[in-house]
């Protein structure tokens, strides 16, 4: 889930069968394994010949019935080749599978928020376009950033579909070092996902309210039912 450009939209009428991200956001993938015994950040792209075309299909719906598909090793290369982000082919077997699975827990967290507000009575909840605003802080992570907090490294804005109510969520990606005693899918990273919805409309703003009501407050703030 990544672009290449800052700030491009994707929606689910002109990305038939791609996945669920912006190619702006593939140079911040890519970096993540800079640091990475054996990289070498001054390097010129090789050919992308012999890296994997499989595409994984990712859990996350589309409003046509079918999932979205996340790139191949191969695609992921040759998007940032195309741009003159000088890719490593190497890097490409470590980033894809990261980048698929931080994608994954997205979706997770997304339907954390989702659970109970009636998305199964239309078939589930759907992700109808996503868009790559890598450069663009939010005013949470702004404010994090005043209390010491490192920036996120990408940001995603992602349009779901809850039998007809649209809903924009914000996340964004921040890194960390991995406890190396706990085995992890991506490595000796860590990621940590801040996804809310936005505060652009009242479903989003009764639903953030709910979820502070709720933290605050609990079962104790909620009538007790008789039998």
């Amino acid at each position: 889930m990544a672009d290449t450009s800052g700030s491009h939209s994707h929606s689910e009428e002109s990305t038939q069968g791609k996945c669920p991200v912006d190619h702006a956001s593939r140079e911040k993938w890519a970096n993540l394994n800079q640091s990475a015994p054996g990289s070498n950040p001054h390097h010129f792209h090789q050919p992308a010949g012999g890296l994997p075309m499989d595409r994984e299909t990712s859990s996350i719906p589309r409003l046509d019935g079918e999932n979205w598909v996340y790139p191949s090793q191969a695609q992921f290369y040759d998007a940032m080749a195309r741009k003159n982000h000088n890719p490593r082919a190497d890097d490409m077997r470590v980033v894809v599978p990261i980048h698929n699975a931080v994608n994954e827990r997205a979706w997770q967290e997304v339907l954390k928020w989702e659970t109970g507000r009636g998305a199964e009575k239309c078939g589930g909840l759907k992700l109808v376009s996503f868009k790559g605003n890598a450069h663009k802080l939010t005013p949470k992570a702004r404010l994090k950033m005043l209390f010491g907090y490192q920036a996120p490294f990408d940001r995603h804005d992602w349009l779901v579909d809850r039998c007809g109510v649209r809903t924009r969520y914000v996340i964004d990606f921040y890194t960390g070092r991995a406890d190396s005693n706990t085995p992890s899918p991506t490595g000796n990273t860590s990621f940590y996902l801040d996804v809310r919805p936005a505060l652009d409309n009242f479903e989003g703003i009764k639903m953030r309210f709910g979820r502070f009501w709720d933290q605050w407050f609990g079962n104790a703030a909620r009538p007790t039912q008789s039998s």
